[in-house]
């Protein structure tokens, strides 16, 4: 830590991590001021807080009189640097194969599927399925898309009437913030044309994905369910993730629901709706990724897209029944 001490006292040095003696550690809650404040006095205060010229002078004064900066001048703190927890480099386990990172998003997929069994249909299609909801896999809308029981275009239309109908119940059941249906029907259009021509761009083309919103897909704004976060960041090209799986083909849905900023693992949402659990509509889906764990679960799409922090993933797969992945930090590009 570099800079003078101006007080002449010496900086106070904590104790190493490895040398605390847990069992001795005793908790000091210091003294602070700060004013009391409610009401009308609280708004003012705010206002003067958010004041370009009185906010600073304000914030200076409250910690001038808690000794901040002193704490924060005089203290040294001999611990190393953090890291980003990414896992090392490693080389290849036996049996495992590798994906290279800079090949087109298709061919990835391609290479990726090899290392699934072979996929029989008539497991899927010789049985009636008398459960609440259909659960068709991706490779179930391939091998209907490819043997024409069905095409993106009419997929896309029970996707809509299921997404407004959900929407119209009673309580709602808010599951994207943002939907078009035209755009559906336009991405899943061009989807059919390819399969008609006999030219689908991979095994994902005309598969029906969700994306949470907190992850950009343009031209979608990314709200993090907020009511003001498209307001002060615009929405400029897709996310990483997003950007590869366009070019695979998918036909994206819309942005799904999520607890606000993701602060939450309910997916509680005062702004747009609770997104409830599709199995109990009077329990919650968990959260934050509220919006994709009750679209997969629904069984309106096979797959949506989410983020997990610190479980906002696993918690709300969990508790919707389906299966949630959450990547090794650094090993998903998280751009955008």
């Amino acid at each position: 830590m570099g800079g003078s001490n101006s007080t002449g006292r010496a900086p106070r040095s904590m104790t190493p991590v490895e040398e605390v003696d847990i069992d001795a550690v005793r908790y000091r809650s210091p003294t602070l001021q700060a004013p009391h404040l409610t009401g009308f006095s609280l708004r003012a205060f705010l206002w003067l807080m958010e004041s370009p010229l009185l906010g600073p002078l304000i914030t200076s004064l409250l910690k001038s009189q808690n000794n901040m900066p002193q704490l924060l001048q005089q203290t040294v703190i001999p611990e190393r640097p953090m890291y980003l927890p990414e896992y090392p480099p490693q080389e290849p386990e036996r049996g495992v194969v590798l994906v290279e990172e800079d090949r087109h998003p298709a061919e990835r997929v391609h290479d990726a599927l090899q290392c699934l069994p072979p996929y029989n249909p008539s497991l899927r299609w010789s049985a009636e399925e008398k459960v609440p909801f259909l659960y068709w896999k991706i490779r179930d809308f391939a091998h209907a898309y490819q043997s024409g029981i069905t095409t993106p275009s009419a997929v896309a239309e029970h996707v809509i009437t299921g997404v407004e109908e959900w929407n119209n119940k009673k309580p709602p059941m808010p599951m994207l913030i943002y939907f078009n249906a035209d755009d559906i029907r336009k991405q899943a259009e061009a989807s059919t044309k390819r399969f008609e021509q006999g030219n689908p761009i991979s095994i994902l083309d005309g598969v029906f994905v969700a994306i949470k919103d907190d992850i950009d897909c343009f031209p979608y704004p990314s709200r993090g369910a907020t009511t003001f976060f498209d307001q002060i960041r615009t929405v400029e090209k897709d996310a990483v993730c997003v950007a590869r799986l366009r070019k695979c083909g998918v036909i994206f849905i819309g942005k799904a629901n999520m607890h606000e900023l993701g602060l939450g693992v309910t997916g509680n949402n005062p702004n747009y709706g609770t997104a409830r659990n599709p199995h109990s509509i009077d329990r919650y889906t968990g959260g934050s990724s509220s919006g994709p764990a009750a679209l997969v679960s629904s069984g309106l799409c096979s797959v949506a897209i989410g983020t997990d922090g610190g479980g906002s993933v696993r918690i709300p797969s969990s508790l919707c029944g389906i299966v949630g992945f959450k990547t090794t930090y650094g090993r998903t590009d998280m751009t955008g």
